[in-house]
């Protein structure tokens, strides 16, 4: 990765939520604090009946990740099992489109303004 350049992971819930800015490596610490409260929660109680899923990363699975999402109704990520990801195959045809389309650079600020 070049000088400047940075990553841009996106937490897709199939609807429109607060947007949280990561400033760096996601831990289970900053999913916890920056991530679960401010969004996942207030998305969560908003939806009657509705059901979170998360892949299986590291911050997602830590102890104190799953105590603070206690409350939501959670599907369970299959193991190692990309084509069982509806998300996975949304990728990839997002990445294709995007690839026809030259995008101007995007900051963070950008971003979310």
């Amino acid at each position: 990765m070049k000088a400047g350049s940075a990553f841009v992971s996106v937490m897709a819930m199939c609807c429109r939520s607060t947007l949280a800015v990561i400033p760096r490596t996601l831990t289970a610490n900053l999913y916890v604090s920056l991530v679960i409260p401010p969004v996942v929660l207030p998305f969560m109680n908003s939806i009657e009946g509705g059901v979170f899923q998360q892949d299986n990363a590291r911050p997602h699975t830590a102890i104190v990740a799953q105590h603070a999402l206690q409350s939501v109704d959670m599907l369970p990520w299959p193991a190692r099992s990309p084509d069982l990801s509806p998300i996975e195959h949304v990728w990839d045809i997002i990445g294709r489109q995007l690839q026809r389309h030259p995008q101007p650079e995007l900051t963070v600020s950008v971003l979310t303004d």
